[in-house]
């Protein structure tokens, strides 16, 4: 399983415009229920702040994944956020987040889910992901640069 077998170009928003955090995950979250994926909003939303009021899903390098896992969902799901300006998320480095990821899964797994988030912080750690996605001009240039995370 590859993150970018689950990544479409409708759940790619290359144009995040938020003041804070929880501002991103709705936007990312609305990506996922417009597609038809998500059984109940609400429900996601108070998982996905409720993780993230635990402990700050910002990494370093740009990278923030706000992930949950929930009843609101019945498989694997993600959707990816590019802020070219920058999004306060309270990163570990305390350095802005340009690249979000919102990861969903089943609240009964978790294999898939932690593999899925290995990958994304794999890819930026090794690499020149994080420029290569700043640049990008399209969802499909960018869906591109996820598909060829190993």
């Amino acid at each position: 399983m590859s993150i970018g077998e689950l990544l479409t170009e409708s759940l790619i928003d290359l144009d995040v415009h938020a003041s804070d955090k929880y501002q991103v995950i709705e936007q990312l979250l609305d990506l996922l229920v417009k597609a038809g994926k998500v059984k109940d909003r609400q429900q996601a939303l108070e998982d996905l702040i409720e993780r993230e009021q635990y402990l700050s899903t910002g990494l370093e390098n740009g990278l923030a994944v706000p992930h949950a896992k929930t009843d609101a969902v019945d498989e694997l799901l993600i959707a990816f956020g590019l802020s070219r300006e920058g999004v306060e998320f309270d990163s570990v480095d305390g350095k802005p987040a340009h690249f979000i990821f919102l990861v969903l899964s089943p609240r009964e797994t978790s294999g898939p889910h932690i593999k899925a988030l290995a990958q994304i912080t794999r890819n930026f750690r090794e690499s020149d992901v994080p420029q290569r996605l700043m640049q990008a001009k399209s969802r499909a240039e960018v869906l591109e640069i996820i598909r060829s995370f190993k």
